[in-house]
């Protein structure tokens, strides 16, 4: 990840020419973030056609795709975008069509480590989503073929393999072995 020592606002991130990479910002400095792999990739669209599917059919709200933009703070700006994220269908009832980046932090997020992510790195992430007023924020590590949920610093639970992760109070209803999100 390279990041740009320079003061950026969420509008001026908007407006960036498109130069193949995707950018989030972080307090005002912008963030390069690498393309994902192959792995990365896969897995994070494993879980997201699901999910995807799963709220569609129940009319639950809204799932976005990585690359899209919730805002979690301002002045300085920060600007994240998870690998997969979830808004309520009453929020985004509330809020209507949004042209630019969402305007609060979804739902429920989720980060699908990559090899190059360093565990600072994704727990950076994981507080901030917190912070800025996510619900539950999901960790799926490839390497592990696990996953950890954080619905707060000190409500974590840890998932294997042959565990099942559920939506809890977030997306309910929800339920996806953990070792389908690998297959």
């Amino acid at each position: 990840m390279i990041v740009v020592r320079q003061q950026v606002t969420a509008g001026e991130l908007l407006l960036m020419p498109d130069d193949g990479f995707r950018y989030e910002l972080v307090q005002g400095e912008l963030r390069q973030m690498n393309p994902a792999g192959n792995v990365h990739g896969r897995v994070t669209m494993s879980l997201a056609w699901r999910l995807a599917q799963y709220v569609e059919e129940n009319q639950l709200g809204a799932v976005y795709a990585a690359g899209t933009g919730f805002v979690l703070s301002s002045n300085p700006d920060t600007v994240r975008a998870p690998d997969v994220a979830f808004v309520s269908r009453t929020r985004v009832e509330m809020v209507g069509e949004v042209e630019g980046f969402w305007p609060e932090a979804p739902d429920l997020a989720v980060e699908v480590v990559s090899s190059g992510d360093s565990y600072a790195e994704v727990e950076e992430k994981v507080f901030a989503w917190l912070e800025a007023g996510t619900k539950m924020v999901v960790v799926v590590n490839p390497r592990q073929r696990s996953a950890t949920v954080y619905k707060s610093p000190t409500d974590i639970t840890a998932l294997a393999e042959a565990d099942v992760l559920n939506g809890g109070g977030v997306v309910s209803g929800f339920e996806l072995a953990v070792r389908e999100i690998f297959a």
